[in-house]
């Protein structure tokens, strides 16, 4: 019994490493075939779904709040997202958005409320390290809690980046919004532009979100002049203004987005 047992010894040290060899073999075959992925600058205001030529496995979680102030009223809006990729290349998002307003008129009481629940996805269809360059569709369903309704939201992105460090990035696409109540459909159109520079070695980018919409009452342009910065690999702060210049938006605003890589 004592000899047939030490002479099991070897043959359980000799299963053991063989299954580490090949738990390690396998492992290291995944990571050398990880798909492309070129690193673009995301916009912070008009975040995307999830990182362009997404890999499987990655997840993110976003906390932002945007605030407008006038003689009559502030206006704070809030959002949380959720974003993952269930296989290479697509991501997935789940957005809440909360408003809340507080009157400055005596006697007027304030609102706080769900204004709209947000479902979508986006696939990179083309990544070349060689272009620098990464094309991606999507499409996003929003359901309007605050006038009962829903908006059907395809969209496409072109990003290229140039030098390693400058970035752009071009997000458009129709926004049909639809009101249950009324049965009355209208469509904009939205032309979301980005450029960027991105401190080398860090985690920072400084640049410009150009957001438009085109409707039938004429053009709506904001700028948003932004900063991001990298506090550790998986934390991140970005802070945008809110510059209207044209259309019937006028008032000021300021953004805040927090970004936690899970």
């Amino acid at each position: 019994m004592t000899r047939n047992f030490q002479n099991t010894k070897p043959w359980k040290s000799i299963f053991l490493s063989c299954g580490l060899f090949f738990s390690c073999a396998l492992l290291a075959q995944e990571n050398r075939n990880l798909p492309d992925k070129v690193h673009h600058a995301e916009p912070l205001y008009n975040d995307l779904v999830r990182d362009l030529g997404a890999r499987k496995g990655e997840k993110e979680f976003n906390l932002g709040a945007d605030i407008k102030r006038t003689s009559l009223k502030d206006d704070f809006g809030y959002l949380m997202e959720y974003e993952f990729a269930p296989i290479d290349r697509l991501g997935l998002e789940v957005e809440t958005d909360f408003a809340y307003a507080k009157s400055r008129i005596a006697n007027v009481p304030s609102t706080n409320q769900l204004e709209r629940l947000r479902l979508s996805s986006q696939y990179s269809f083309y990544v070349s390290k060689k272009k620098a360059t990464t094309l991606a569709v999507g499409y996003t369903q929003i359901f309007n809690f605050v006038n009962g309704g829903t908006a059907f939201n395809p969209f496409f992105i072109a990003a290229k980046n140039w030098q390693r460090h400058w970035h752009t990035l071009i997000y458009t696409g129709p926004e049909i919004a639809y009101q249950y109540g009324t049965s009355k459909t209208a469509m904009n159109w939205q032309i979301n532009t980005s450029f960027h520079y991105t401190v080398p070695n860090t985690d920072h980018f400084f640049g410009v979100e150009i957001n438009q919409e085109i409707s039938s009452e004429g053009i709506q342009t904001v700028l948003h002049p932004q900063i991001k910065l990298g506090l550790s690999k998986k934390l991140a702060i970005g802070m945008a203004l809110g510059l209207p210049i044209g259309g019937a938006e006028s008032r000021l605003s300021s953004f805040l987005r927090i970004i936690y890589q899970l």
